[in-house]
């Protein structure tokens, strides 16, 4: 199978993240695990989505990893049986 990779680590632009997450839950996109969501308490208080994109385009290890997009389908974070599905 034939992909490209992008780095996350260089962040995307609120218009590319936008388009990414298109009509899907903007938060499935926050990662959990960073530090910026735990200080925000993101959990209990999500910030709406043009500032939850604002904030994973200034601040890139905001966005859950590993994401993979296949056509409209995606798979944010790692789960293995949906990886190898999106994949097969």
């Amino acid at each position: 199978m034939e992909f490209e990779e992008i780095d996350l680590n260089k962040g995307l632009t609120e218009q590319e993240l936008d388009a990414l997450i298109g009509k899907r839950d903007y938060r499935l996109f926050l990662n959990a695990k960073n530090e910026l969501y735990r200080e925000r308490n993101m959990k209990q208080n999500p910030p709406g989505r043009a500032e939850a994109i604002k904030l994973m385009a200034a601040h890139p290890n905001l966005i859950k990893r590993p994401l993979f997009v296949e056509g409209a389908r995606m798979v944010h974070g790692f789960n293995e049986t949906a990886v190898k599905e999106l994949l097969a």
